[in-house]
């Protein structure tokens, strides 16, 4: 069977797991984006994951892309695809139609040319053509767009993956099933089981995590029990294929559920959830396996013989208001002493979007993962139940308290305002364009001197040094009025915001350590993940303002040979080589960065030999004769401002060295090739001769986003080339 390619969607924070899982099946991957993954392989690969897959939504076998600039070159790009391959004159389909832009402003009109395009090319001679059937369709053809393009595929689903059969009914605020699968894996719940562990859920609601830990262990497919699937009624399905699978499946759940010592209990406060729980479990047909008791948490025990060794998941309750957040307290706190109590020697996994109450349990957290409950952005943490992770909890009463003082609340409540409208401005187009990190608020107000950037959730606050003329102690007045509002303003917990000071460095101060939290975290853009870290260092390891610049490269880079001077910590090498760069090299003096760019390239499975970082002065490698491996098809250059560190043989300045530093850059660049060249000095003048030299376009304007539009000389940027 020849390879095809699919796009397999996942909740958001899943994406690693999910290709991992992937791989699992057979497929191979093709590259990461936000909330899913394309990969490449068989048709009987692609139906493996509909069946197996604990992560995905949705599995998508993709057909095409077509332009999509406008309505008319969508039509004709749908029109022109064979959908005889796909779908019976005499059946019907439905269009999922997701995404929009400047040409398709919303995709009920999206949807009705993709549909028109379908029916036109379908419809036969006597005027037959398939039906368009919104509840129960043959087939579903996905449509997204994306900028210019749309993605087209059968949607091989039908509804989403994490709909097992077992939950019909649910109680409050439940979790879904791929997301507790994911909890579960991040918990290190399969090798736990493999050595004899068992599992246990104190606040278990309705059954979710565990049904979910019981199938897992006991080798359940989890669409064994599923009532169908979007690819039954496909030309192109291979019933004989489907059915081989549907059996392998049959057989591993007769041998899986041979595994008769296998233990898993929960319980919860509410007799009412307790007996939905109780359905599910016999819908899932996991009586015998899972026992669920209606016990609150400090009434906990297990009865009968556990052994020594287990994990417990749960996901307590968050608390909307913040009176209510104030009393979960208590409940963290008790959940630490039953397991202290009882289960020592055991893992505990706590999934919550209040994560600053799990400082009540008393234990130390050895690893915190962020990931999302639908919209509600939390973190799941683990912890070893021993006396050697111990620690003083935090006292109830104290909980939940904003530490900053408010001296001027009128003068608070303007900036408050200022942030929840950008959310709702900057914030929304952020969501829509799949930016995870972006600036929100740049000095709007000249009472607060920030820059406010959202990194996934956590938000990063910078101070710009105050001129002398204002009172320092007016001007700490202010900040800690915008350290107070800013948490409530923007819906997160006080412990996910970072406030640092800016001001201009001199040296290798730029390098050096502000904190030692080792608070590495993952971020994406563009299909590409970063590693960031809000505390540690002065810049977080990726520098907002040059997404756009970022994304041209990742656009344009394919077949090229790439060099990234100044590189930092190599994000536009990380762009290219997933844009197709054969090859690059990514220069700058430190090594920390040259270290955490290595860590970019292996995050995004990019080999380490076609894509070489070396910590070198770039100043002294440029002023050297390029050697015959040194030309490249594209090169960036975004140099410091200034710098005089002690491992430089020379003091840098922008503004007097730029001209010398173009030439030798082009120096190394081939005859049709282009040097892309910014700096952020707000008076940067490019140098006559440069332009005299060379063919100089300026592209600052394109290369801002709607998040810096406030503040257009952030950087400047030009496009450099060789005269003919």
């Amino acid at each position: 069977m020849s390879n095809l390619m699919f796009f397999v969607t996942c909740p958001k924070g899943v994406e690693y797991l999910l290709v991992d899982e992937l791989q699992g099946f057979g497929l191979d991957l093709v590259r990461q984006a936000p909330a899913g993954a394309w990969v490449e392989g068989t048709l009987e690969s692609g139906y493996r994951a509909c069946l197996w897959s604990r992560l995905a939504n949705r599995v998508i076998l993709h057909l095409a892309d077509v332009d999509a600039t406008s309505g008319d070159s969508l039509y004709d790009g749908v029109h022109d695809m064979d959908w005889a391959d796909h779908i019976s004159v005499t059946g019907s389909f439905k269009v999922a139609f997701s995404g929009q832009n400047e040409a398709i402003r919303n995709t009920q009109y999206g949807a009705q040319r993709v549909k028109d395009a379908i029916v036109d090319r379908l419809r036969n001679a006597r005027g037959d053509r398939p039906s368009v059937d919104s509840k129960s369709p043959d087939v579903v053809v996905s449509a997204r767009l994306h900028r210019g393009r749309l993605a087209i595929g059968i949607d091989l689903s039908g509804e989403s993956l994490h709909k097992r059969g077992y939950r019909t009914e649910q109680g409050v605020a439940p979790l879904k099933e791929n997301l507790a699968s994911a909890l579960l894996l991040r918990a290190g719940w399969p090798e736990i089981a493999s050595d004899g562990g068992h599992f246990v859920d104190p606040m278990c609601g309705s059954g979710t995590l565990l049904i979910e830990a019981a199938m897992m262990a006991l080798d359940l497919a989890p669409g064994r029990q599923r009532p169908g699937y979007g690819f039954e009624r496909w030309l192109g399905h291979e019933p004989e294929t489907w059915l081989a699978l549907r059996q392998e499946a049959e057989r591993r759940a007769f041998e899986g559920r041979q595994k008769a010592s296998l233990k898993v209990a929960g319980f919860d406060q509410d007799s009412k959830v307790i007996a939905t729980a109780w359905r599910n479990i016999q819908r899932a047909g996991l009586e015998g396996v899972v026992h669920v008791e209606c016990r609150t948490v400090q009434e906990f025990h297990l009865d009968g013989e556990w052994g020594g060794r287990g994990l417990v998941l749960t996901n307590p309750p968050y608390g909307e208001r913040l009176s209510e957040r104030r009393e979960l307290a208590g409940l963290y706190g008790a959940l630490g002493e039953v397991v202290k109590t009882h289960l020592n020697g055991w893992r505990l996994a706590v999934f919550t979007g209040a994560p600053e109450y799990c400082k009540s349990i008393g234990l130390r957290s050895y690893k915190q993962y962020r990931l999302f409950n639908g919209k509600l952005p939390a973190q799941l943490l683990l912890f070893e139940v021993d006396a050697a992770n111990a620690m003083t909890p935090r006292d109830p009463a104290k909980a939940g308290e904003l530490l900053p003082r408010i001296a001027n609340e009128e003068r608070a409540q303007m900036l408050a305002n200022r942030l929840k409208k950008n959310l709702k401005t900057i914030g929304q187009w952020a969501k829509k364009q799949n930016i995870e990190c972006y600036r929100l608020y740049d000095a709007d107000m000249p009472e607060f001197a920030l820059a406010i950037d959202v990194y996934d959730g956590r938000v990063h606050v910078q101070e710009y040094a105050p001129p002398k003329s204002v009172d320092a102690r007016a001007a700490q007045e202010r900040l800690a009025e915008a350290l107070a509002v800013i948490p409530e303003a923007l819906q997160i917990d006080p412990a996910e915001l970072v406030c640092k000071h800016r001001q201009r460095q001199a040296g290798t101060s730029q390098y050096e350590k502000q904190a030692a939290s080792g608070e590495f975290f993952t971020v994406h853009e563009h299909g590409c993940a970063f590693r960031v870290n809000l505390r540690d260092y002065l810049d977080t390891g990726l520098f907002l303002d040059h997404r756009p610049v970022r994304y041209w490269i990742q656009q344009n880079a394919a077949g090229k040979r790439f060099l990234n001077l100044f590189c930092y910590t190599g994000a536009a090498t990380v762009h290219a080589a997933a844009g197709g760069a054969t090859r690059s090299l990514s220069l700058d003096m430190s090594k920390t960065y040259v270290n955490w760019a290595r860590d970019n390239l292996k995050l995004n499975g990019q080999s380490l030999t076609r894509h070489q970082v070396e910590a070198v002065d770039c100043l002294k490698w440029l002023a050297e004769k390029p050697t015959a491996d040194q030309r490249f098809d594209l090169i960036f250059m975004d140099p410091p401002t200034f710098s005089n560190s002690a491992r430089m043989n020379n003091v840098l300045d922008i503004q007097r060295d730029h001209s010398t530093l173009i030439r030798q850059a082009m120096a190394r660049l081939v005859g049709d090739g282009l040097l892309i060249f910014s700096n952020n000095f707000r008076r940067f003048k490019l140098d006559a001769e440069v332009a005299e030299a060379f063919e100089v376009e300026e592209v600052s304007r394109s290369t801002i986003d709607r998040d810096f539009q406030r503040n257009e000389r952030i950087h400047r940027c030009w496009h450099i080339r060789h005269r003919a």
